[in-house]
């Protein structure tokens, strides 16, 4: 059970972190501030760090990980498009950005719960994505 939960967690983690990543550079050609540009790259650094203990750690159990939901990421690209097509401005940026964290938070938080036999490396890497991804969005809240 421990060994099934562990790889479910981090799978989920993998799917998260390169759904973050993958948003974040769906929106930086938008970016006018050099604050939102510079918090945005940190937070991608962040998770690009993650990804990789992610990476290990499911390769430890020969599994090759999880990408996002295909159909997730498509509403997310059409959303995030159209947005950016009626006004490409640092608070539209801010606002998707702010929701794609919420979402973030409240799926990961949710596997953090459902996955409880996970072992302890496995759910301190869910937390720190998770305050990462909280982190982010205090930070687009000056740009609301």
């Amino acid at each position: 059970m421990i060994e099934s939960d562990t790889i479910k967690l981090l799978r989920e983690c993998d799917a998260g972190v390169k759904m973050g990543v993958s948003s974040i550079g769906e929106v930086m050609g938008a970016v006018k501030s050099p604050e939102l540009r510079r918090l945005l790259e940190n937070c991608k650094k962040g998770h690009l760090a993650l990804n990789g203990e992610i990476e290990a750690a499911l390769d430890r159990f020969q599994d090759d990980g999880k990408k996002p939901n295909p159909i997730a990421k498509s509403m997310s690209s059409i959303k995030t498009g159209v947005k950016l097509a009626l006004e490409e401005s640092d608070h539209t940026v801010a606002d998707l950005m702010t929701d794609g964290c919420n979402m973030g938070v409240k799926s990961l938080s949710r596997y953090l719960n459902q996955y409880k036999a996970a072992d302890e490396d496995a759910k301190d890497i869910c937390k720190r994505l998770i305050r990462e991804e909280e982190q982010l969005a205090v930070g687009m809240r000056g740009f609301l």
